[in-house]
């Protein structure tokens, strides 16, 4: 138990640490609302109007997120990989280049789809 002691007191600062610094905001900010504060705030450009039942994303928000989620999953096998490779011999090398071959099917898909394509 003697090993998580540290574990759980850094636990324990971090979340003390937010909760402080979520009620000091709060506690000390500006009290001021106005209609323009509460508004919707898109980047600085006015919000459009959407329809009743949601409105439709563009295929390339799908892409990006499934880039992102691609190249995510890559990097997290690949580093364990990395660290014990003189371990796991030519069985890790083969299992490894099949899971890249995987990934640039993925990526390929992507590339085909214009998900890198940004306008």
């Amino acid at each position: 138990m003697d090993l998580y002691v540290p574990i759980i007191v850094l636990g324990v600062l971090a979340l003390a640490f937010a909760a402080g610094s979520v009620a000091m905001a709060s506690l000390t900010g500006p009290k001021r609302w106005n209609r323009a504060r509460l508004d919707a705030y898109e980047c600085g450009i006015e919000p459009t109007p959407q329809p009743v039942g949601g409105g439709r994303f563009p295929i390339k928000y799908y892409l990006t997120a499934m880039l992102f989620i691609v190249f995510d999953i890559e990097i997290i096998f690949l580093y364990p990989w990395a660290v014990a490779f003189n371990h796991m011999g030519i069985f890790g090398l083969v299992e490894m280049v099949l899971f890249i071959v995987t990934v640039l099917v993925a990526y390929a898909y992507i590339w085909r789809r214009g998900g890198l394509e940004w306008d």
